[in-house]
Formats: C-alpha cells, sequence, structure tokens
C-alpha cells in the first residue's frame, strides 16, 4: 500500500483495501503445472511416435530415448514450461503491485511495477457499482467490481476476495 498511502491527503483516511484471493495464486501455480504436464505430454507423444514409427530407434532406458529425440522437439517442450513459468511470474508481479483502496474521499487503483496505471475515481462520481462473480466465485467468495463513474467512465478491478464488503464500503464511503 506504498503508494496509497503516499497519495493520502491530510484529511483523508482509508475505510477498505482489497486483497486478490487465493484463486489467483492458484491459477498462477496452475500455470507452472500446466506448463508441466504440456512439456511432459509433448516429449512421452514424440518418443512413441519415435518408437513406433520410426525405425533404428535404439535406445533402451527413458532418458535414452528422449535423448536421440530431435532438438526441435526438446526446444519446443522447453519453450511450453517456460510459457508456464512467465504467466506464473507475470501473476504473480501483477499480485504484488496492485493496490486497491477505498478511502472517505476516493477509489484508488493502482498496477503497475515499471509502468505505472494509476485509476482514480472520487467517491461522489462514482454513478453504480457492480458486482461480477462467477459460480466458482460465489462458492468460494471472490469476484470483479465493475465501477462506473459520471463523466469519467469504468474501473473494472481484477479478482478481489469479499467483493460484496468492497462494494458496501464503497457505499459506506458515499454516505459519510
Amino acid at each position: 500500500m506504498l503508494y496509497v498511502q503516499q497519495s493520502l491527503s491530510p484529511d483523508e483516511e482509508i475505510i477498505h483495501i482489497g486483497h486478490f484471493h487465493w484463486m489467483y495464486t492458484l491459477r498462477a501455480v496452475l500455470a507452472i503445472f500446466w506448463g508441466i504436464v504440456g512439456c511432459i505430454v509433448m516429449i512421452v507423444a514424440a518418443v512413441y511416435f519415435q518408437q513406433n514409427y520410426w525405425h533404428g530407434f535404439e535406445a533402451q532406458t527413458w532418458i535414452g530415448k528422449v535423448q536421440e529425440l530431435h532438438p526441435g522437439i526438446r526446444i519446443g517442450a522447453f519453450f511450453i514450461f517456460i510459457f508456464g513459468v512467465l504467466r506464473f511470474a507475470s501473476m504473480m508481479v501483477t499480485k504484488a503491485t496492485t493496490e486497491i483502496a477505498i478511502t472517505n474521499n476516493r477509489l484508488i487503483f493502482k498496477r503497475g511495477l515499471v509502468a505505472r496505471y494509476v485509476g482514480e475515481m472520487s467517491i461522489d462520481r462514482i454513478e453504480g457499482v457492480n458486482v461480477l462473480q462467477s459460480v466458482l466465485g460465489r462458492i468460494f467468495g471472490y469476484g470483479r467490481i465493475m465501477v462506473r463513474g459520471m463523466g469519467v467512465g469504468e474501473v473494472i478491478l481484477p479478482p478481489i476476495s469479499n467483493p460484496i464488503a468492497f462494494r458496501r464500503a464503497i457505499e459506506k464511503a458515499r454516505v459519510s
């Protein structure tokens, strides 16, 4: 909350802070998992194809069979794994550099590490708040918030835990 704390005016106080739900971290970890699965499937399929349809396949051990594969197949499998790791890293950087807060004067949404995107909306300019929850979101308690402002457009927040409490905090800030 470094940016939010730095941008507070003297008479402003934080009412609510939005946090990413644990399901977002699970999706990031699953990106690595699916990268590993894709890598293994590609190598196993290539070994199976080479073993059954390519004559002259001499290796007896599994490592030997993988070493006899074409380098393009091994590089492709490696890139599938790397894409999973990069997706994980991207999601974790997004999680670490995103700040969502409601103060008594405004809604603050900041994301970005080097290039910074800041969406601020005055509480009295908020026209409507929509909660977007899927079935899993309802079961596990996470969702997205879409805030529409007068003349400002809309700000769509990433998946946060307990979006209903976040919407209530916006309503509380509008009343006070």
